[in-house]
């Protein structure tokens, strides 16, 4: 009974400091996001549109076309 308890306080530990880790990464780029579109007027569109070119722009680099 206590192994079981004290796993599940490791697991619950795990987990919440992953749980803090994703939310301070997503704050962090909504605050980036916000302060992109404020400073510059760039939207979030605007960045997954680079985002998606870079990526097509890799792909073409590896296949070599």
């Amino acid at each position: 009974m206590i192994i079981t308890l004290i796993i599940a306080w490791i697991v619950f530990i795990i987990l919440w400091k992953l749980l803090k880790a994703t939310v301070s990464t997503a704050l962090t780029l909504a605050a980036i996001l916000v302060l992109l579109n404020i400073s510059f007027g760039i939207t979030p569109q605007d960045i997954w549109h680079y985002v998606t070119q870079f990526a097509q722009s890799l792909s073409q680099i590896q296949t070599g076309k």
